[in-house]
């Protein structure tokens, strides 16, 4: 009981941060993945774990250490003042315009779960159909946003994070999936024309920009002193490895659906209800149900400390200016969510922002991590150094796919 006690004690934000990036999109890309391409792109999902622990320990390290956001940090650091201008404008496009639009779809997320159980009990006013599930989901998201309550958040998201987890494990143990299979395609990399788009949607749901500002500003409400580092590293590798599993085991589920008539994780409950019976269909509602509330959660809470940061304001969870980014960003998300408004002008905006901001991003915090005036002898090693430019250059790559997407470039 006591170790148990000692578990959870030094539990920080890393679970918080992989319940942000497993949020609805995620778990549809990985579905689209399973039935699309089998367990043959797992091998994309464990780069993107290992990107994503390289990249959120920088982040952990740097607010530790200094006790700063990431935000806080390029607004003092940059000097020339057209480039400072343009990195804070791009950032707050991309963050906060971009996680007012994804809100949408992670309340739709924990919509889905919640109607694959309840049903979908919608309401008439003045001739407008308004989703009351949606509404459901954004009062518990504002509860305890609003109570601004540090550990209180932290145990919530911790507990759906281990509902979410439980829930796509036990899916895809169901489906009696094949080790060896599992294994070919975890290190036996293949890549095809037909796969590519899918890779970089894999890569680019797992290694989210606004992760890297969210983590570096929560390490600071958690841990004060440097011995802290040891518990801040263990943390962010089992959180983020733990979410790493979770995409994984929705692909492996969505591996054993037959049919190509898979859109969503909605639809791949359906999937799978004929094949292993209602209970698995249960299993994930839950599971996508956690995944929206998490992600309706720190969506949000990102958002406020990235726009707290870059324009100097009190990054406190119950100052007024913090709380009216978050109410704002959560007000958008289930408005378009309950009207079952679809931005997709928003989103695609706050992919191609997201996309062009994550290498400059990494490259930011490569350089500050690289600064011994803002982190002594705790500024990055070779190692360190060799795996941060790897998957920068990963994420320029990943920057110029999702403009050749997005604008049809032709690039390749």
């Amino acid at each position: 009981m006591i170790c148990l006690k000692n578990i959870f004690k030094n539990i920080g934000p890393g679970p918080l941060v992989a319940a942000a990036f497993i949020g609805p999109g995620t778990v549809t890309v990985c579905t689209l993945t399973g039935v699309g391409f089998g367990y043959s792109l797992l091998w994309a999902m464990l780069l993107s774990i290992i990107a994503t622990v390289v990249l959120q320990e920088m982040s952990a390290r740097l607010g530790i250490i200094s006790q700063q956001g990431l935000s806080e940090i390029i607004r003092t650091e940059i000097k020339n003042p057209f480039l400072k201008g343009g990195t804070i404008l791009l950032i707050l496009s991309a963050i906060v315009i971009g996680n007012a639009a994804y809100e949408a779809g992670n309340i739709s997320g924990g919509v889905l779960g919640l109607q694959a159980i309840c049903g979908n009990p919608n309401i008439e006013i003045g001739g407008v159909s308004i989703n009351t599930l949606s509404v459901v989901i954004g009062v518990i998201a504002f509860v305890l946003l609003y109570i601004g309550n540090y550990k209180l958040l932290e145990t919530v998201l911790v507990g759906l994070v281990i509902l979410m987890s439980l829930a796509f494990l036990i899916t895809a143990i169901i489906t009696k999936p094949n080790i060896l299979e599992i294994l070919k395609g975890l290190f036996v990399p293949k890549l095809s024309n037909d796969s590519i788009l899918t890779v970089i949607g894999l890569i680019g749901t797992t290694v989210v920009p606004y992760n890297l500002f969210l983590h570096a500003s929560l390490v600071k409400e958690k841990w004060h002193q440097t011995s802290d580092l040891k518990y801040a590293r263990k943390d962010t590798v089992i959180a983020i490895v733990l979410g790493g599993l979770v995409s994984m085991c929705i692909i492996i589920s969505a591996a054993a659906i037959q049919s190509q008539d898979i859109n969503s994780a909605a639809d791949l409950a359906k999937g799978l209800e004929p094949l292993f019976g209602s209970f698995a269909k249960y299993f994930l509602a839950m599971g996508l149900f956690a995944a929206g509330v998490t992600s309706a959660i720190t969506a949000p809470l990102a958002a406020a400390y990235v726009a707290s940061g870059c324009l100097g304001w009190n990054s406190n969870l119950k100052s007024k200016k913090f709380r009216g980014v978050w109410m704002f960003i959560l007000l958008l998300g289930v408005l378009f969510s309950s009207l079952a408004i679809k931005p997709i002008d928003i989103i695609k905006f706050a992919q191609v922002a997201n996309g062009i901001l994550l290498p400059i991003i990494a490259g930011f915090l490569i350089w500050i991590m690289n600064k011994p005036s803002i982190l002594g002898t705790y500024k990055n090693n070779i190692k360190q150094n060799i795996l941060g430019f790897i998957i920068l250059g990963i994420s320029i790559l990943l920057s110029i796919a999702t403009l050749n997407k997005v604008f049809q470039l032709n690039i390749f």
